[in-house]
């Protein structure tokens, strides 16, 4: 189990994750959404001990990151699939890093076949192409056989089949028992994949709660109805005290809210008016997390020939382009942990700006 108690990391004057509390629980797929900017990665990079929290703690089964003598064998990730020497074969990048964990030889194969490299594992990785370096970084998280894995972005660059299989692996890994956190801003996979959600936005949590009551809370379902009859339907259903607008979604349709398909059926046959289509209309996970985090959306995408107003970037995340605090990596190996994260000790003054963008 994953548990954050008041997390708050800032970067000089700007907030990244502002006092958050949230747990994320074993024997479950809980996502973790928001928009670009939101403190995600930042967020995932404190549980990790990349990042060092200005306030609050963050433990993984009750204790932090920097205090597990083999983290590898209790948590896995998958941050950046690119968190690796071009160089090196998949196996040996593998090797390597079972070696610093105590972790057996023969764990290196099992996982290279696991994700499907075998035929390649002894080429070097800067010819992988992104789906490959995806499978890799899975491969690396599952490493030690963790309990708690967590997953940024990780069905980028795979193919159909790919999709698939990450999907399918993430709920294995839950229905063992495992905690399973995953960041994506791809809300139909989610859908498909999640049972929890946790949503973070200008670094505060937003939600955290289950798939169904995050949409049921944040979207509105209604019933599409038509008929050759518009205006008798009409006037069927106001005598029943429902109201019907026109559906910008279906063509000659009516929208009626606050009923469900048998009432607006009934009240039709009653009044003796034929009906063409009677559906009810289910919001979307993305419906929902849109209308939940539109105030919390950083970036805005202009219109050609319309005119965005410009908005001064969140005390949290940096703009697009900032320099990464030092720190970056795979955890759970590399030199000593220096005040800040992984790295050279930093300049005076702190890092220089915070998550990219994610």
């Amino acid at each position: 189990m994953i548990v954050a108690h008041g997390l708050t990391k800032r970067f000089g004057e700007k907030t990244a994750v502002d006092g958050v509390d949230f747990s994320v629980p074993g024997g479950t797929v809980t996502g973790f959404l928001g928009p670009n900017g939101a403190g995600k990665s930042t967020t995932m990079r404190m549980i990790l001990g990349l990042d060092r929290p200005t306030a609050g703690v963050v433990t993984v089964n009750g204790r932090r990151y920097d205090h597990l003598a083999a983290p590898l064998r209790e948590v896995g990730a998958l941050l950046d699939a690119k968190a690796m020497h071009g160089g090196r074969s998949a196996y040996n990048h593998l090797l390597w890093m079972a070696a610093s964990n105590r972790i057996p030889k023969r764990r290196v194969s099992e996982v290279i076949e696991m994700v499907g490299l075998s035929d390649v594992a002894k080429k070097p990785a800067k010819g992988f192409s992104l789906g490959m370096g995806q499978r890799l970084g899975i491969a690396a998280a599952m490493l030690g056989d963790p309990g708690v894995l967590m997953f940024d972005e990780p069905v980028n660059g795979l193919d159909p089949e790919g999709i698939l299989w990450i999907r399918n692996l993430m709920k294995q890994l839950a229905s063992e028992g495992r905690t399973v956190f995953v960041s994506s801003h791809l809300m139909s996979e989610m859908a498909l994949t999640a049972e929890h959600l946790v949503v973070i936005g200008r670094g505060r949590i937003l939600a955290d709660t289950d798939m169904r009551t995050f949409i049921d809370e944040n979207s509105t379902n209604y019933v599409r109805v038509r008929s050759p009859q518009p205006e008798a339907l009409r006037d069927a259903l106001a005598a029943q005290g429902m109201q019907a607008e026109p559906d910008v979604a279906g063509k000659g349709a009516l929208r009626v809210e606050g009923a469900d398909t048998g009432r607006v059926g009934d009240a039709a046959g009653q009044a003796g008016v034929w009906l063409h289509e009677l559906t009810l209309v289910q919001s979307s996970l993305e419906e929902a997390f849109m209308r939940l985090t539109a105030e919390s959306v950083e970036y805005h995408a202009g219109v050609p020939g319309t005119h965005v107003p410009s908005h001064p970037p969140h005390n949290g995340d940096p703009e697009p382009g900032a320099e990464q605090p030092v720190g970056g990596g795979t955890p759970g190996w590399g030199p000593p942990q220096q005040p800040g994260g992984w790295g050279p000790p930093q300049p005076p003054g702190g890092p220089a700006g915070t998550e990219g963008g994610n």
